[in-house]
């Protein structure tokens, strides 16, 4: 019986033995995986950080020196002549903008306190759907449609209707953006606000959209920075115009379009104004990123 209940030790033993070693065979490779993991996420990152930092830095060295007070005040010259600059798209790109944020923005905003209210119903299913299809519609579509909709009956391109396009375009995420925010104000403040007596379309107005300020402004600042660089769209809307122009009602330039035609030029002065009104977008939407970051950061919902 002695021999027979050592036997049978040994054996637990042996088992316990094996299953301490299968254990630590499998955490070794767990940890393996996950450093393997790990490391293929920061390399992904760095090549990332890597290739845009190598996009900026090209775009600086062509570009920056073609930036100056004439290429900012003045228009573009004649094919053959040196010099020149980009003002007429330099004021055509911040009026489209413009046009795009004053019919997009209200709309938006609406639409996001609408989904960030009725979360559940048809109507709330059909329009999330409806912005998520739009958002991921390419630009040159929506370009195409704005071109039917709005140049063929106009009878001409202009500034209104390429700045209807980007608006198009940035519906859908400032919608986004301000739904998502809202969703992150804590509903006991509504309830207290209405428990006071106050009316529910003011208590959206004056409690609910102001706590979710900083995440709406943040969203309008990435939408702007999406399409100031859009040109597809603008291609059968603006059209382009070499001459200062602030009519909304007439083909207007931009520095998108100033790329794309310089860019595809013969012409080498036309280069260099191309690779200088490059630099100039990428600074401007590098603002605005920024200052969406800075926004996001230092007015964050807290409670």
């Amino acid at each position: 019986m002695l021999i027979e209940n050592n036997q049978n030790i040994e054996v637990v033993i042996e088992q316990s033995n094996n299953r301490l070693i299968t254990n630590e065979k499998k955490l070794k490779i767990r940890i393996i995986k996950d450093k393997m993991f790990k490391y293929t996420t920061v390399a992904g990152a760095l090549i990332v950080t890597l290739l845009l930092a190598y996009i900026i830095f090209y775009i600086a060295k062509k570009g920056i020196s073609s930036i100056n007070w004439t290429f900012i005040t003045e228009l573009p010259k004649p094919p053959g002549e040196f010099g020149g600059g980009v003002s007429n798209a330099i004021v055509g790109t911040l009026i489209m903008i413009a046009i795009a944020a004053i019919i997009a923005v209200p709309v938006a905003i609406a639409i996001g306190v609408y989904l960030s209210e009725d979360k559940k119903t048809k109507l709330s299913y059909w329009v999330r759907t409806g912005l998520e299809i739009l958002q991921g519609m390419p630009s040159i579509s929506i370009g195409i449609v704005v071109y039917v909709w709005v140049v063929l009956q106009m009878g001409s391109f202009s500034a209104l209707s390429g700045g209807i396009a980007l608006a198009i375009m940035m519906l859908p995420v400032v919608a986004k953006s301000t739904e998502e925010t809202l969703k992150m104000v804590p509903y006991s403040l509504k309830e207290a606000s209405m428990a006071l007596g106050v009316p529910y379309y003011k208590t959206l107005l004056k409690v609910v959209i102001p706590s979710g300020l900083s995440g709406i402004l943040t969203g309008i600042l990435i939408a702007i920075a999406r399409v100031a660089g859009e040109t597809a769209p603008l291609l059968f809307t603006s059209f382009g115009n070499p001459f200062m122009n602030a009519n909304v009602l007439k083909p207007m330039n931009s520095l998108p379009l100033v790329i794309f035609n310089y860019a595809s030029s013969p012409y080498k002065e036309w280069h260099s104004l191309a690779w200088g009104a490059s630099f100039l977008l990428i600074v401007m939407i590098l603002i605005l990123n920024i200052t969406a970051k800075i926004i996001s950061r230092k007015w964050k919902i807290k409670f």
